[in-house]
């Protein structure tokens, strides 16, 4: 018998017994009691059962060592490697010990805390080799001044501090990590300083994409950076110094408690053990700190208010990490002791959560039998915790809603009587809320009325004029407003910018037509006015927005406003849902229009705060553009059948265009359509109202046109740029498969056919969109040879650039070099590479691939695009293309140094005039001169 087969403990039940007799007959070469293990594994959980299948041959190797042999082994194959091969290590070495610690788990060769030291061991190695590979081409590159080559696995003089439950070896099953990234910036002149942030910055952010990433071979850790001094406005990596200042000045309670578990993972270990010592009086104050307790409830009720995890206690989709009884309640109720008597008591100062416990028992601070109790619920939660994510590696913590869901997790834990197994558990969440609502005694806080903070006499002039606008109209909205006012001025003047925000405010005001249950939703939840006055002094033209779509704030506090983006699928399902509940089309329609705001605001928020970056924005409002489109597409087809028949032939497919179809849309993009059919023969349809195939169609087109671009009582959904059709204005806003084919052979302009280049099936007859790729395919390997391609884009560069001129340092679209320019250069290169692809990085690649272009060029090109796409993403957000950076507000300057990661604005423009002159440079050089012709040329 095996090392791992000798000390099994226990084995989960198999829930899906065909699943588990086929685990159990790929390895029967196995010990009785180990094929038991996998057998259990593989029936409750689908996630293991491919993972054994696809490391089938690796795990044999595994289990015939101990654990830890295999788990060192796994750890140590993790060496130097560039970034695109660390990846490829650490996805494989992800899959592996996933595995390796999900069978030491369930078979009880591994108790809970080395099954997530080994998880953790593995984040930390992953931190640091892909950080490591990061920085390493900096270096190579020369931008982090006085490195040199070997100092990438010593950090550079940048650390990386694993926060939250990676700091305390405590990662769950399928956890993300939680990063701070800082560097000293004693390391580094003053000269230097900036040049060594730029490179860490875009260190950071590649390591996290790199962690991030989902490929073929899976994903390694999900990272959140957003836990950084301040992290909705300052860039992924921080100088140590600024990170202090903020601390000193700014830092509050919940990252007072978040620092307890922090602890240097990877790059300058030395640096960060010095910085978490400056950091020392900030954690733990030198008096009792029962102010905490407060903090700590507000936090807790904030949790719950936002997650909507109140009510009474119920198994059937709980949370067992925040609501009643969870996790978290053990958790802040270990911490919120620690931060009150750690700082007179250096023994509590330890990041575990069962070593908090201990420590807090051992020292006198709470009974002993009290810890005992926490920390068996703590491990029992915990592994329940990891059965939920196992079953599909899902960052859950959400128990079954339905039977057959409690049976199959009850089966994963061993237990073949699900109802008592529940009982079981019922009665331990209550316990948990028991033992820690008894010490934070929650209760509405005594204490007289909030006092209305002192204003200026500027801002008391605008204040004075609120109670005349049309929200205040009513006494009852005037009522709540009174109450809410004193908060609400309040959390205005601490904002970065109090004068904005106080005009912000106004315009906003202004703006809404009513007041009554907007006013209601801020007094229950506050925290909302922070996010309003986030938007009204970074991007006032979303605030204005906002007073005329006030019914977008129910999404935020819906319980997931915050959470990361779903996918594809996800989007497609809520959607699905919400149109299903509607009585007819124009319900449907209204619907849609709803969500639509609902997901579109909600892209915007996390693009302003920092939780996503402009192009994962881009992605974003791309799927979100897809799955409207997909969704609306069969409403309007099928109300149109409904008074003229069905569609005659094979139906139509919609393709995307442009922006759209390249899957980088903005804030403010419209969508370019093009509507391909094929009536197959069919002269017309039959119906109550028959008509003619060309007609149909093209009244088809136009209701899909009305759908999607009239303004309605909840708004539009995109605006629609039909020009990119054949023959453009004058050709019927719906063709012909045939004569599309026909006029993209022989009569399309050069133009129509680089924009063909960005062209995908959106919407429709999946059969079609499919036949018109393929078609794409052809058009452009047969074009890629014409002669004077590359003489048609440098006079339709010319034309472009004599009709719109850049307009201002700051504009991002127009001009030589720019977007538009890099665009059309793409375009070309994919043309004349044939090449499918249709995003720019791609066919810049493609085209360097053909030989077209050489790797320098390519590179100067991408790096211009990247910032430039920064800048415009940003811009669209903000409402308006501002080029002149003197027409910045100070939100908005904030929000755009952010997000292109310059210091000031000064040095963002000279960095864009220095990266678009160079990239102009690779574009005059690969075109010849322009002919001075006035139009294009068909190829």
């Amino acid at each position: 018998m095996t090392d791992f087969a000798s000390r099994l403990t226990r084995a989960p039940l198999a829930y899906d017994p065909d699943a588990g007799a086929e685990a159990e007959a790929r390895f029967a070469d196995q010990p009785r009691e180990l094929r038991a293990v996998l057998a259990g594994a593989a029936g409750c959980s689908p996630f293991l059962n491919t993972l054994m299948g696809i490391e089938a041959e690796w795990l044999r190797d595994a289990l015939a060592q101990s654990p830890e042999a295999a788990l060192e082994a796994e750890l140590a194959a993790l060496t130097p490697a560039p970034p695109a091969e660390t990846g490829s290590m650490l996805r494989r070495a992800k899959r592996r010990i996933a595995l390796l610690a999900a069978l030491a788990d369930l078979g009880g060769v591994w108790a809970l805390e080395e099954v997530t030291l080994a998880l953790t061991r593995l984040a930390d190695t992953a931190v640091q080799r892909a950080l490591a590979s990061h920085l390493a081409e900096e270096i190579r590159r020369g931008k982090i001044p006085d490195a040199q080559q070997g100092d990438e696995e010593r950090g550079a003089g940048m650390v990386a501090f694993a926060m939250g439950k990676m700091g305390a070896y405590e990662l769950n099953y399928s956890s993300d990590i939680d990063l701070i990234c800082l560097f000293d910036d004693s390391q580094f002149d003053a000269s230097a300083c900036h040049e060594a942030r730029q490179a860490f910055i875009r260190a950071t952010r590649k390591t996290a994409a790199l962690l991030n990433d989902h490929t073929g071979e899976g994903y390694v850790f999900r990272t959140d950076l957003r836990l950084r001094p301040d992290g909705s406005v300052t860039p992924v990596c921080l100088s140590m110094e600024a990170a202090e200042r903020y601390y000193e000045s700014l830092g509050r309670t919940w990252e007072r408690a978040a620092w307890i578990k922090a602890r240097p993972c990877a790059g300058d270990l030395a640096a960060g053990a010095r910085f978490i010592e400056t950091l020392r009086p900030f954690v733990w104050r030198r008096h009792l700190d029962y102010a905490a307790i407060q903090d700590a409830h507000d936090m807790r009720v904030r949790i719950r208010d936002h997650k909507g995890l109140g009510g009474a206690l119920a198994l059937a989709g709980h949370d067992m990490k925040l609501g009643q009884g969870g996790i978290r309640e053990i958790e802040f109720f270990t911490q919120t002791r620690q931060l009150i008597s750690g700082g007179r008591d250096p023994e509590l100062r330890l990041r575990g959560t069962v070593e908090g416990l201990a420590a807090l028992a051992a020292q006198g601070w709470i009974p002993a039998p009290q810890a005992a109790e926490l920390t068996a619920h703590y491990r029992a939660h915990r592994e329940v915790e990891h059965r939920l994510q196992m079953i599909n590696d899902a960052q859950t913590h959400i128990l079954p809603g339905t039977p057959e869901g409690f049976a199959r997790l009850a089966c994963f834990m061993g237990q073949a009587d699900a109802a008592a197994w529940q009982r079981d558990l019922l009665e331990r969440l209550a316990a948990v809320q028991s033992l820690t609502e008894e010490f934070f005694a929650p209760g509405s806080p005594a204490g007289p009325d909030t006092e209305a903070p002192e204003l200026s006499e500027h801002q008391e002039a605008i204040v004075s004029g609120w109670r005349s606008y049309p929200s205040m109209r009513s006494s009852r909205a005037q009522e709540i407003f009174k109450r809410l006012q004193p908060e609400l001025l309040s959390r205005l003047l601490k904002a970065p910018m109090p004068d904005e925000a106080v005009i912000g405010f106004d315009r906003f005001l202004s703006g809404l037509p009513a007041g009554v249950q907007l006013f209601s939703l801020f007094e229950a939840n506050p925290t909302l006015i922070d996010l309003l006055i986030d938007v009204l002094t970074t991007a006032p033209e979303l605030g204005e927005y906002l007073a005329r779509n006030s019914g977008v704030f129910d999404a935020v506090i819906g319980g997931d406003f915050f959470a990361d983006w779903p996918q594809k699928q996800v989007l497609a399902q809520d959607l699905n849902e919400r149109l299903a509940a509607s009585a007819d089309y124009e319900h449907a329609l209204d619907a849609l229009r709803a969500w639509h705001k609902e997901w579109h605001f909600r892209i915007g928020v996390h693009h302003l705060r920092g939780l996503i970056d402009g192009v994962e924005a881009a992605t974003q409002y791309a799927q979100l553009a897809d799955t409207v489109l997909t969704a609306i597409w069969p409403l309007v087809a099928a109300e149109f059948a409904r008074k003229h028949g069905a569609a005659p032939g094979r139906g139509a497919v919609v393709l995307g265009m442009g922006s759209l179809g390249a899957g980088r849309p903005t804030a403010a993009s419209d969508v370019d359509l093009i509507v391909i059919y094929d009536a197959a023969g069919q002269e017309g349809s039959e119906g109550k109202r028959p008509l003619a195939a060309r007609p149909y169609y093209a009244r088809l087109t136009q209701a899909l046109v009305t759908a999607l671009s009239a303004p309605m009582a909840q708004g539009r959904l995109y605006e629609v740029d039909m020009r990119l059709r054949p023959s453009g204005r004058q050709g019927p806003v719906a063709t012909a498969i045939k004569a599309f084919e026909a006029y993209q052979r022989d009569e399309a302009w050069t133009w129509e056919h680089l924009a063909l280049t960005r062209a995908r099936a959106v919407a429709g007859s999946v059969e079609l969109g499919a036949e018109v790729e393929a078609f794409r395919g052809e058009l452009l390997a047969q074009k890629s040879t014409g002669k004077g391609v590359a003489q048609a884009v440098a006079d339709m560069r010319a034309r472009l650039q004599a009709a719109k001129p850049a307009r201002g340092a700051l504009d991002a679209k127009d001009g030589a070099g720019r977007l538009q320019d890099i665009e059309l250069m793409a375009q070309m290169l994919a043309l004349q590479a044939a090449s499918p692809s249709r995003k720019i990085e791609a066919q810049l690649l493609a085209g360097r691939r053909a030989g077209l272009i050489e790797k320098d060029d390519e590179q100067i090109l991408l790096g211009a695009y990247r910032l430039l796409w920064r800048v415009q993403c940003a811009q669209r957000l903000l409402g308006d293309r501002v080029t002149d950076a003197e027409r910045l507000g100070d939100g908005a300057q904030a929000f755009l140094l952010r997000e292109t990661g310059a210091e000031t604005l000064d040095a963002l423009t000279a960095e864009l005039a220095e990266v678009t002159a160079q990239a102009a440079q690779v574009i005059n050089a690969a075109l010849p001169a322009p002919s001075g012709a006035a139009g294009d040329t068909a190829s």
